[in-house]
């Protein structure tokens, strides 16, 4: 593989995984309850739903999904569903006073699942990955071994990105512990993430 075919897709790839989405609002969300000591759990969770999605499109999943209607339902509501209920529990998160001991969601095992949950039940992620990659693709090469190595360029740029995220928000978490800021950031967030189940519900129909 040229250069001139990785290169165009890294820095694709790097502005795709940079716009905050459903995925850096739960990274940002654990990392303000509970500081940076929960960012590689949820950095983890986030490297491997972006495995699974872009995985399961390389391996033709993709392409099943946007020929059978009941299976891309299926999983759509699946996604969907699931980004609506974090986004209900994050607005209805309970707000701890300032100098309150931190009681919320703790287990590293749950917080790696719903990083990974909302990583790789979005239904979109795994037919952008099908229409994205193969732009990038040398047609007068093997295909496998780009594959393999824009997998692994997107899955590096994702985690770090994520990583990246956790911290920063783990760092401003004292600035933002009163809880009239606490509320805003939870409703915002929520608001945000049941936004993102809505058009993950309708996206088919409007992409149409």
């Amino acid at each position: 593989m040229s250069l001139a075919h990785w290169l165009p897709f890294a820095i694709a790839s790097a502005i795709l995984v940079a716009i905050p989405g459903p995925t850096v609002l739960l990274v940002v969300s654990y990392a303000l309850g509970h500081g940076r000591r929960y960012a590689l759990a949820t950095t983890a969770g986030v490297a491997l739903g972006d495995f699974t999605a872009m995985t399961a499109s390389m391996l033709g999943l993709g392409v099943i999904l946007a020929a059978s209607a009941a299976l891309f339902s299926m999983l759509k509501w699946v996604g969907a569903a699931y980004l609506i209920y974090l986004g209900i529990k994050l607005w209805r998160a309970p707000i701890a006073a300032a100098d309150a001991p931190d009681t919320s969601e703790t287990r590293t095992g749950r917080i790696f699942a719903h990083a990974y949950a909302v990583t790789a039940l979005n239904p979109k992620s795994i037919i952008f990955f099908v229409a994205f990659v193969p732009q990038f693709i040398d047609p007068h090469t093997a295909a496998m071994p780009q594959i393999v190595i824009f997998e692994a360029t997107f899955l590096a740029l994702a985690t770090l990105n994520a990583f990246g995220y956790a911290l920063l928000a783990a760092a401003a978490r004292k600035a933002v512990r009163s809880p009239r800021v606490q509320r805003l950031v939870n409703r915002t967030g929520g608001s945000l993430l049941i936004g993102a189940g809505l058009f993950a519900a309708v996206w088919k129909k409007s992409a149409a």
